[in-house]
């Protein structure tokens, strides 16, 4: 049979268009492979988050603080803002009934009258801020050491008394109640103090035991 020169043009023509799509997707599929074998591999490959530097090499990272101290620090701002808000519900959700508070002074202190020194306080300007510095755990009991600070009047100017504390803290009822309080003046501020002749100290209050009694043990 013999074929008309224009159709075999034409049939040419279509194998060699099949030829040229044939290789070109024979082209294609080689390109994706060679790109599927050079693409890192992120399942098993290095995480750039787990292989960072630690959080205490990096700047500006704080150090780390322990939850006793951050527990015990959130009691004592309680404690400063019932002062300074002049708060008595709040103040004796911290203390204990049997709370005894020992003054930079020596003044011997329950908590009732701390509790009404809060209350009838004239120092409108009595301001106190504490800051646990360590906790020590005792089953039951804790012991809480710091600083702190107590803006108030003394004579006719004002001063901010600085010193440092130690509490001891009773749990009861799955909260924590001080049951005793000392303050120590900074050595600094007690020779400051010495020039004043009748210098005040945190919560001030005679002493409630009269000479010859021992205080409460």
């Amino acid at each position: 049979m013999i074929l008309d020169g224009t159709l075999v043009s034409k049939l040419e023509l279509d194998i060699r268009m099949i030829r040229f799509a044939f290789l070109f997707s024979a082209a294609l599929l080689c390109g994706n492979a060679v790109a599927q074998d050079s693409t890192p591999n992120t399942a098993t490959g290095p995480d750039p988050a787990t292989n960072s530097a630690p959080a205490a090499d990096k700047p500006g990272v704080t150090e780390t603080i322990s939850p006793e101290i951050l527990q015990f620090q959130k009691i004592e701002d309680g404690w400063s803002d019932a002062v300074n808000r002049r708060d008595q519900y709040s103040l004796e959700l911290v203390l204990s009934p049997l709370f005894v508070d020992v003054s930079a002074s020596g003044d011997v202190t329950t908590r009732n009258q701390q509790v009404a020194q809060v209350i009838s306080a004239d120092d409108k300007t009595l301001y106190l801020t504490q800051k646990v510095v360590t906790v020590r755990m005792l089953g039951d009991i804790a012991v809480a050491n710091g600083t702190y600070t107590l803006h108030h009047k003394v004579g006719s100017g004002q001063v901010d008394e600085k010193g440092v504390f130690t509490q001891v803290f009773e749990r009861v009822h799955g909260g924590w109640l001080c049951i005793n309080s000392q303050r120590t003046i900074l050595r600094q501020d007690a020779a400051s103090r010495k020039k004043d002749s009748s210098p005040e100290t945190p919560f001030h209050l005679p002493n409630p035991f009269s000479r010859g009694e021992k205080g409460p043990q």
